[in-house]
């Protein structure tokens, strides 16, 4: 299984930027899906994460702001941050709970994609 993130880049303070995450390989199901954020010097952080069934959960940092959604068919998922903040630059990781087989359930991340806001 592979977790294959895009749409990082550089944005000016409070722009917006979409990134999606396409969970692929041999995939029996996909449970949660979230993104996580790790800026330089820091510990790697929940940003949102998302159920199969689209109950959401976000970072206080980002209510608001981000928004997280799925797309069950595709397993993939996508985060959409507006009114991006000098603070919300960091290297965003996506991240699946995924059942590669009817027994079993495994963590996957993807590589990583680096969101820059700065002016």
């Amino acid at each position: 299984v592979q977790l294959q993130a895009s749409g990082g880049g550089l944005v000016q303070p409070g722009g917006s930027l979409g990134l999606s995450c396409a969970a692929s390989g041999s995939i029996v199901n996909v449970r949660d899906m979230g993104w996580y954020r790790q800026a330089t010097g820091k510990q790697r952080e929940l940003v949102a994460r998302i159920t199969a069934g689209g109950k959401e959960k976000y970072a206080d940092s980002v209510k608001g702001r981000f928004t997280i959604s799925r797309n069950n068919a595709e397993n993939t998922v996508y985060l959409q941050m507006n009114s991006l903040k000098p603070e919300d630059t960091a290297v965003y990781y996506c991240n699946a709970i995924v059942l590669p087989t009817y027994w079993e359930t495994k963590e996957y991340w993807g590589q990583g994609t680096l969101v820059t806001v700065s002016s």
